[in-house]
């Protein structure tokens, strides 16, 4: 029996209609290709996972990049922070698909069997079943790209060497993406918050992993 995913927070964080769904993602794509510079298509990208009204244009930013390889990508490797689970290491799902108002999206069944092979990845469904720092990105991947299989990694408390490991495991070539969820700082004043999302950003470019905790990210 194939068993799929049900959407947690449809109607919360995103409109649960589709038709409505669809013309607010497209509508958010839109407005960021209007400021989108020339580019090469990322190899990953980081996008926020809050309700549509706070983080929709700042995901859009990212989304709309990828559209030059809507038919390239066919892999995405979604990665999540645990909000509802208190996880050791990174969980996977055990269902076949993961569903959104616009669709259901298969699983790469044939990677996760492959990744959890390490000894800190596991299936774990509770971790999730009401997880929404992976579901939020789905209606953007789904408008942005043609035919794809994801990769959902729910990430608890996790060394970074580790994660360095999972991803090289899937990291692949043009056809896969890798989507990390991040909403950066929080609760700060905007001044203070900028300023701290600026030098994440600056220590991501630089692979300096050792200057970013849990207050940058």
């Amino acid at each position: 029996m194939q068993t799929v995913r049900q959407p947690a927070v449809a109607d919360m964080f995103y409109p649960g209609n589709p038709h409505e769904l669809h013309r607010m993602v497209i509508t958010f794509l839109n407005e960021a290709s209007k400021t989108a510079e020339e580019a090469t298509v990322p190899k990953a990208i980081v996008a926020p996972h809050a309700g549509y009204i706070y983080s929709g244009p700042i995901a859009a930013s990212a989304y709309v990049r990828l559209k030059p390889a809507k038919d390239q990508i066919t892999r995405v490797v979604l990665l999540g922070p645990s909000h509802r689970v208190p996880l050791l290491g990174c969980a996977c799902s055990t269902a076949q698909y993961f569903a959104t108002p616009l669709g259901n999206i298969p699983l790469d069944r044939k990677t996760i069997n492959d990744i959890v092979q390490l000894p800190f990845v596991q299936e774990l469904d509770q971790a999730h079943a009401l997880e929404h720092s992976l579901e939020v990105h789905l209606p953007f991947l789904q408008e942005v790209l043609a035919e794809f299989s994801l990769v959902p990694i729910v990430v608890g408390d996790c060394p970074p060497e580790q994660v360095a490991e999972l991803l090289e495991r899937v990291w692949g070539g043009p056809e896969t993406l890798v989507v990390v969820s991040s909403d950066l700082s929080h609760y700060h004043d905007y001044d203070t918050a900028k300023q701290m999302d600026a030098a994440t950003c600056q220590a991501i470019e630089s692979l300096n992993v050792a200057s970013i905790d849990s207050e940058h990210a």
